[in-house]
């Protein structure tokens, strides 16, 4: 009996943070619509949305409003239950991403240390990308459902442009699980917090903007952003797509990108970590206050990282679809190469 009341105990913790984290990242989605209006209209020299509450800060709830309230067509020539799942799918793999990442420390709370990650397995990078590459699925079954010739060309360029730049963010990560030798988010993690705090960026500054420019691609942000380039295929591959099955789309978009912040940062910037070279435990602050001040670190990291998402979307044009492959099968794959080979003769000298 006693076992069954902590089994309950445990699975209650982990439904109030799956919670937490899952209204975080739709908040967090919400508000990057907002942010990114705002620093376009700033990067460009006007006001952006204010007439939505004080400053259009509510200009997000009325843009979502607007997708939940209007109607819904789903064009007779489509596969009705593949036109729906591809929307959901797309948000379901953006999620779910979110499970390995060590958010904070551990807080102790009514007496028991409870950790701010919903699953620490020990395969937590493996599992980012299984959940990453199931997310074509969503764009490709949702442009062929249409049964629109542009919607169906835009989702082949996104399936083909994620599985090309997956194949030079998984080698640029090689380099960094040489240094750590562990796949378990939170191993990573400790890594870069014991011995000399020292962030992975430091020693794997070439890996780190390897897998930024991936996770461009990835997110199909621009220059990157062929599937929806709209004045070669109208609105890409969710041309056909009204009401909140475009919202998903849209929706899950933005997610990504949080998403990939946060990895980026748990990889390379020593996740919820607060200060390179420098020991938090020493400032004499107690256990719970240091994990809220880590995770506060991660989030104003994530942060830095959706604003760099959203200035390059406004500073530099789109590539054409020859120049996005050949950066990605002739540039950044034999980088990430030369990269890994570099590592591991140091990781192999040093360890002589």
């Amino acid at each position: 009996m006693y076992l069954l009341v902590i089994d309950w105990i445990f699975l209650l913790e982990k439904f109030i943070l799956v919670g937490f984290i899952v209204t975080l990242s739709l908040i967090i989605a919400m508000y990057t619509t907002y942010a990114e209006r705002k620093v376009a209209a700033w990067l460009q020299d006007r006001r952006g949305p204010n007439r939505a509450g004080p400053f259009g800060i509510l200009q997000p709830l009325a843009d979502g409003g607007k997708l939940f309230f209007k109607e819904e067509i789903i064009p007779l020539a489509s596969s009705k239950f593949l036109f729906i799942l591809g929307p959901s799918l797309a948000m379901i793999t953006a999620l779910l991403t979110s499970a390995v990442i060590p958010w904070g420390g551990t807080l102790h709370i009514f007496g028991k240390d409870v950790s701010l990650q919903i699953a620490d397995i020990n395969i937590g990078i493996l599992y980012i990308f299984g959940v990453v590459s199931l997310g074509v699925y969503g764009i490709m079954i949702g442009g062929w459902a249409s049964n629109n010739k542009f919607s169906l060309i835009a989702a082949i360029r996104g399936a083909s442009q994620m599985i090309s730049y997956e194949l030079a963010m998984g080698l640029s990560l090689l380099a960094v699980l040489m240094l750590t030798g562990t796949l378990q988010m939170s191993g990573i993690v400790g890594n870069q917090i014991q011995g000399s705090n020292v962030w992975h960026v430091i020693y794997q500054p070439i890996g780190f903007f390897i897998f930024f420019v991936c996770a461009l691609a990835e997110c199909n942000r621009t220059p990157f952003d062929l599937p929806e380039a709209e004045n070669e295929l109208n609105f890409g591959y969710h041309q056909e797509y009204s009401s909140m099955k475009l919202g998903f789309y849209l929706f899950a978009e933005y997610i990504n990108m949080f998403i990939s912040s946060a990895v980026m940062a748990t990889l390379f910037f020593g996740g919820y970590d607060i200060l390179p070279f420098v020991d938090e435990t020493k400032w004499g602050l107690s256990g719970n206050m240091l994990t809220i001040l880590g995770f506060c670190a991660l989030m104003a990291k994530t942060f830095f990282f959706l604003f760099v998402f959203i200035w390059i979307r406004w500073t530099i044009p789109r590539f054409r679809y020859d120049q996005l492959m050949n950066l990605g099968w002739k540039k950044l794959i034999p980088l990430a190469l030369a990269n890994m080979i570099i590592t591991a003769a140091v990781v192999l000298w040093l360890n002589k």
